[in-house]
């Protein structure tokens, strides 16, 4: 089992909110649990910090990152206008095999929503975003968009937000799909679209947060 291994099931742990904000990750009991040495568990360790998951502090440890009202603020409007831009430049390049990978998620989301089921839904919506983002050609793009989206799930799951009205969200998701498929899309309207469909997600997180703080002070 390699440091990339590690790194993988670490990330899956905190963003699930196993392992959570200041959290020690020893590494004794690490070096036990995977059977390996220290040298990959300092690799995943470099891994999981460049990926904004862990704080390594000099002498004392590596830690779970703790999240804060900021780094929430900051994700999602850079995240908004990156994945609009994505989608703009995913129109004119997108194939048949993606199109139909489009369809099939939007399918399966459906029947998510149908059985109440949130994080299914969650699963096929991040296949769908993943599908067109991955279709714009651009590897700077892609790479920082799979950091944002990584972060905002992890900040959803770690403040158990899942109160995404989901008919609603499947409602944009068969327009954003319908715009791919049409060849008369102007690529800045399906750009757009993708942007406001975060910046109202993010709107109904903020919401959800102040209510919380209202209810513990």
């Amino acid at each position: 089992i390699l440091g990339e291994q590690v790194s993988r099931i670490l990330s899956d742990a905190i963003i699930e909110g196993v392992l959570r904000g200041g959290d020690r990750l020893v590494e004794a009991e690490l070096q036990r649990k995977f059977g390996i040495s220290r040298s990959p568990l300092r690799e995943a360790f470099r891994d999981l910090e460049k990926k904004g998951l862990v704080v390594i502090v000099p002498r004392k440890g590596t830690f779970v990152k703790s999240i804060t009202r900021k780094d929430i603020e900051d994700n999602f409007p850079v995240r908004s206008v990156l994945e609009g831009l994505a989608a703009k430049e995913a129109y004119g390049r997108i194939g048949s095999k993606d199109l139909k990978k489009l369809v099939q998620a939007l399918q399966d989301m459906e029947k998510a929503v149908q059985r109440r089921d949130v994080k299914l839904y969650w699963k096929h919506h991040l296949q769908f975003h993943e599908t067109f983002i991955g279709a714009c050609g651009n590897d700077v793009l892609i790479g920082i968009l799979r950091t944002l989206r990584m972060h905002s799930m992890w900040y959803q799951f770690c403040y158990q937000y899942y109160q995404e009205d989901l008919q609603k969200s499947l409602g944009i998701h068969q327009k954003i799909c319908n715009l791919f498929h049409d060849d008369r899309t102007d690529p800045s309207t399906l750009g757009r679209l993708v942007q406001h469909h975060i910046e109202v997600a993010f709107e109904r997180f903020l919401a959800y947060l102040e209510a919380q703080d209202a209810s513990t002070h």
